[in-house]
Formats: C-alpha cells, structure tokens, sequence
C-alpha cells in the first residue's frame, strides 16, 4: 500500500511543478548569461554634415550699370529740296548715297541763267526808282523856297504845295525796287544747294539734267557730327540712374557695344536728356544718348565708325553703390533669403533688404554683413543649425567688382 502512494505523488509532481521550475532555471540561467557577458565595444556617434558651396561677401564698389538698346539715328537729318524751278546744270560728286560733304559745300545747281536776267531787271527798277525819288525830293525843296518866298517862314505851307505826296510815292517805289533786287538776289543764290553742316548723303533722288520745281526733294542727307541713340528704360531702372540736368550741362556717361565686322566693338557716349513722356503702349520713358564724331572723320583714321541705324547695346552709369552688398542672383532664395554658414559651419537662415535684382546680381542693404560665407549650393530641406562642410568657391559668371558685371 505504502509503494502506491509515492509514485502516485511523483506523477502529480512532474505534471503540475516541474514545468514551473523549467521556466524559472531558464530565467536564471539567462540572468546569469546576461550579467556574465562581455560590454559590447563603444564607436563614436559621426553626424552627417552637408557639402556647400560658399563665397564671401563683399561690399560694392562703383555705380550701378542699367543695360539698354536702341538704334543710332542722325541728330539732324534734312530732306534737301529746291527753292526755285530750272533745269539741274551740275550735282556735286559727293551727291551720291554715302557721300560725305562740307558745310556750304554746292551739292546740286540749278541754271541760273533766267535767275541773273531777273536780277539785271530788278536793278534796273530800283535805279530807275531812286532817279524819280531824286527828283521828286529836288521838285519839293523847289517848292518849300518859292512858299517860303512868297508867304515867308511863319505861314505853314499846304502838303501839296510841298510835293510830299509825290515824295512819299517815290519812296515807296523805291523801297518795293530794293526788296525785289534783294529777292532777285535770293533766288539767284537759291540755285546753289547747300547746308549748313557737315554731313552724309542717304540717298539722292533726281539726276543731272532733270527740270525741278520749287519744292522738289532732291534727297536725304544727315549731319554727322552728332548721333543719338534712344533707350526705353522702365521705371524701376529709372530709380537707379541720375538724369542729365540741362542747367548744369551736366551728363552721365554711357558705353555702346555692338558686334560689327565680325568684331565686338565699344564706343562711348553720354546721356543728355530724358524725352520726358512715358509711353502709353510700353509704360517706358526714352532717354537720348549721343555719340560724337560716329563716323571718326575728325580722329584722323583711329577709332571705329558707328553707321546709322546701326543696333546698340547700351551700359548707362548710374548712381554709386555705397553701403550695399552685391551678390549673384542664385544666391537669393525664395522669400527674400540667404543661406549663411556661421563660424561653426552651421546654417543659418536670413532675411535680407534687396534693393535691386537682375538676372545675374542682387544689391542687398541689410541681412549680410562684409565676410560672411553666402552659401550658393541648393539646400532641399534647409534646417537652422544643421552641420555643414564649406568648400570656398566662386562660380562662373560671379564678379565682386561693378566693372566686370555683365547684365547689373
């Protein structure tokens, strides 16, 4: 009975308090591994920074550059046409397009014969008229002493006793003789074309032998002293530029360039005057350049001529750059922002003042100070204070001086 009851109590045992026990030798068996094991090795955390490209800021020097076109045109350009009808006896060898010609130099003559005749005539006249004013004055004083005479020098005597109708008459006719001998001699010189300067034959529009009347064009000539150059400027480049005072006689400089030839070629010109009316289809306002000597006729063979309509390129000078930091454009970044790496080459995130922005520059008043690195790398996910690796560099295309800007 005894030897019943023990395995009995063995089975309960294995079945209900050995699987507890399993679990808890395990637990302590991986208790007593874990606290045995070795420490795992310790590596240094590395953070991740971001490669940038940096220039330094710089203050501005100069003045701004506003970029223009236009197209040279004479100052002074004249359809030349007769005064007087005839028959064209003579046209000048420079009377040709492309001629050049001096001031008062006979570019084309009309027959003058008919022009002397009438001239011969009125002299005529007005010697004839001052032979009866003669002696219309002599018949007066004629009378004044026979009045004088018969009545004495108290009583007044009648103006027809005086003959100072006949006089007066004679005057007259004298003086209408004098105006047509002076327009006789006008005429006569009129066959005689001329202008007052020095200029170029655009075109000629009659030949040799060809009867004109008064009033025909012959042709086209242009001074070639002066040339102008009209540029439309907005408004906003008009903030940026000191207009000519005329009272002052005061200019601003201006340089044209032009590929002409097959060669870049650079002339300099001044801006004189602003035409002083916006237009109503562009809302611009012209401003007039002019360029002495286009033709260099009086630089003895140096320099280069600038044609007429030719298409210029214009860089006028406009107000100084004190005080303002220039940057490239691809610096900005949306917002009116830049991107600046701090002494410990972390970002830093900056609102700036811009006062002018091109294509390729931006002028800046505050946010940036002289040295500071302007990061020009895009940045997708831009954080304040994030790791940074600066590499200095200045891209294609960057200047730090006004002179060598492209499009300011």
């Amino acid at each position: 009975m005894r030897f019943s009851i023990i395995p009995s109590f063995l089975k309960k045992f294995g079945r209900y308090l050995l699987p507890p026990l399993l679990i808890v030798g395990a637990i302590v068996v991986v208790v007593i591994l874990a606290m045995n094991r070795p420490a795992p090795e310790e590596r240094e955390v590395v953070t991740s920074a971001m490669l940038v490209d940096v220039i330094e800021a710089r203050a501005s020097e100069g003045h701004f550059v506003i970029t223009a076109q236009g197209t040279v045109r004479p100052r002074t350009e004249t359809t030349v046409s007769t005064e007087v009808s005839g028959r064209l006896t003579r046209l000048a060898p420079e009377f040709v397009a492309g001629g050049l010609f001096r001031a008062g130099q006979t570019l084309a003559e009309i027959d003058p014969s008919d022009y002397r005749a009438a001239l011969l005539q009125a002299e005529a006249e007005l010697a004839s008229a001052r032979a009866r004013l003669a002696d219309e004055q002599a018949r007066a004083e004629v009378a004044e002493r026979d009045w004088q005479r018969m009545h004495g020098e108290d009583r007044q005597a009648p103006d027809l006793v005086l003959r100072r109708p006949q006089v007066a008459g004679a005057e007259a006719a004298a003086q209408a003789a004098e105006a047509a001998v002076m327009r006789a001699q006008r005429n006569l010189e009129r066959t005689r074309i001329s202008l007052p300067y020095d200029g170029m034959v655009r075109n000629r529009m009659i030949d040799l032998g060809q009867f004109v009347g008064a009033g025909t064009p012959l042709g086209t000539t242009f001074a070639v002293d002066v040339a102008e150059v009209r540029l439309a400027l907005s408004d906003q480049d008009l903030a940026f530029i000191e207009l000519p005072d005329p009272s002052r006689n005061a200019t601003v400089p201006v340089t044209l360039t032009t590929t002409l030839r097959g060669q870049l070629t650079e002339w300099h010109a001044k801006l004189v005057r602003s035409e002083g009316v916006v237009d109503e289809a562009t809302r611009l306002t012209h401003l007039v350049a002019h360029i002495d000597d286009p033709y260099a006729l009086s630089d003895n063979g140096h320099g280069r001529p600038l044609p007429m309509g030719t298409f210029v390129q214009a860089r006028i000078q406009g107000r100084p750059l004190d005080g303002l930091m220039q940057l490239p454009r691809s610096a900005l970044r949306d917002g009116e922002r830049l991107f600046v790496a701090n002494a410990e080459d972390q970002l830093e995130i900056r609102d700036v003042t811009v006062v002018r922005s091109t294509p390729q520059q931006v002028y800046l008043s505050s946010g940036v100070n002289e040295g500071d690195r302007v990061i020009i790398t895009a940045i997708q996910a831009p954080l304040p204070g994030m790791a940074l690796r600066v590499r200095e560099a200045v891209p294609e295309g960057v200047s730090r001086l006004l002179g060598s800007e492209s499009q300011p």
